[in-house]
C-alpha cells in the first residue's frame, strides 16, 4: 500500500550520504539542511545514510532534523532515537582482525556508534598528512576526524563495527582475505586518506542491509526509497533503490546506477534533486 502525505502525494523514505553527497568535507550546506527540512515537512522521512559511525558525525548534523541514521556503512540503525540494529566484530573476530592488521604496520581506526578509537601514532601521522595536504578544505575535514578520536595503546577489547585503514604496507582487501571469509573490504570513501587507504567491515553488511532493517521498521517498501550517493560504499544502496541520485563525477559503475545525476554538496545539488523528484518545492 502506497504511504501517502496529507495532499495525498506518495511519501518517500530519503537516504543520503554525508561525505561527497549532503556535506562537502564534513561541512554542510544551508541549502541541504533546508531541503532536509522540507522534505519532512511535506511528510517525507529523511535518514543520513552514512559509512561514518555515529561518534565521527559532527554535532551540528544531528541538529538537521533526521528521522533516523544508518550508519557505519550499515552496521547501525537507528530511528526516532530507538536503536534498531547495532552489529560488531565477534571478539574472536576483533582479536584475528587487529593481529593482521597490526602485523602489516596498518595505520587504522575501530568505529563504534559510541566511539572510534586508534592509537597515538595513528593520530600523529594523519595530522602530519592534513598538514601537507594542498586541499584546506579536505585538511579540515581530516582535523574535524582527528579531534572525534579516542586514543588509547590497547585496543584489545575493543568490538568494532567498522576499521578503516589509513594507511599500510598492503592494501586492506588483501588483509581482509587472509583474516577471513567474515570480513570484506574497500576503497575509502574520504578521499582525504592516504594512498592504500580502505573499510573494512563484516561480510554481507552494507547500507542496502541497513536500509532494509529501516524501511521494514516504518512500513516503507522498496520502491519508496530514494536514495542519494557519491562512493564505493554506496554501489549496494543505489542498486536497492527505488530512486538512485549520484553525485556528478562519481565512479562509472556508480553513475550507471543513476536514475539521477547531481551536483555536488559544494553546488547544494540535493537542491534541484529534490525539486526535480517533486520531494520539494524551489525554494
Amino acid at each position: 500500500m502506497t504511504n501517502l502525505n496529507s495532499d495525498g502525494c506518495a511519501r518517500r523514505a530519503i537516504f543520503l550520504d554525508f561525505d561527497g553527497t549532503y556535506a562537502h568535507h564534513g561541512v554542510v550546506p544551508r541549502a541541504h539542511a533546508d531541503a532536509v527540512s522540507s522534505a519532512r515537512s511535506r511528510g517525507h522521512l529523511v535518514f543520513l545514510c552514512t559509512g561514518r559511525p555515529l561518534s565521527l558525525v559532527p554535532d551540528a548534523v544531528f541538529a538537521s532534523g533526521f528521522h533516523g541514521f544508518v550508519a557505519t556503512a550499515g552496521a547501525y540503525v537507528e530511528y526516532d532515537g530507538e536503536v534498531l540494529l547495532d552489529r560488531r566484530f565477534s571478539e574472536e573476530l576483533a582479536a584475528r582482525a587487529l593481529s593482521h592488521l597490526d602485523a602489516h604496520g596498518a595505520m587504522y581506526i575501530l568505529e563504534t556508534p559510541d566511539a572510534t578509537f586508534t592509537r597515538q601514532t595513528v593520530v600523529d601521522t594523519m595530522t602530519a598528512h592534513a598538514r601537507r595536504s594542498k586541499n584546506p578544505a579536505a585538511a579540515r575535514g581530516l582535523h574535524g576526524i582527528l579531534d572525534a578520536l579516542t586514543v588509547q595503546e590497547d585496543l584489545s577489547m575493543i568490538r568494532p563495527a567498522k576499521v578503516t585503514s589509513f594507511a599500510g604496507s598492503v592494501p586492506l582487501n588483501h588483509l581482509a582475505a587472509l583474516i577471513g571469509p567474515e570480513v570484506d573490504a574497500i576503497p575509502a570513501s574520504l578521499s582525504d586518506l592516504g594512498e592504500g587507504a580502505g573499510e573494512m567491515f563484516l561480510a554481507g553488511v552494507n547500507k542496502a542491509t541497513g536500509i532494509v532493517t529501516a524501511i521494514d521498521h516504518v512500513g516503507f517498501n522498496q520502491e519508496d526509497v530514494v536514495a542519494c550517493g557519491d562512493g564505493p560504499n554506496d554501489l549496494e544502496m543505489l542498486e536497492f533503490a527505488g530512486t538512485s541520485v549520484v553525485i556528478e563525477g562519481s565512479a562509472p559503475q556508480l553513475l550507471a546506477k543513476a536514475d539521477l545525476v547531481s551536483a555536488g554538496p559544494e553546488d547544494a545539488g540535493l537542491v534541484d534533486a529534490f525539486v526535480t523528484l517533486g520531494l520539494i518545492e524551489r525554494p
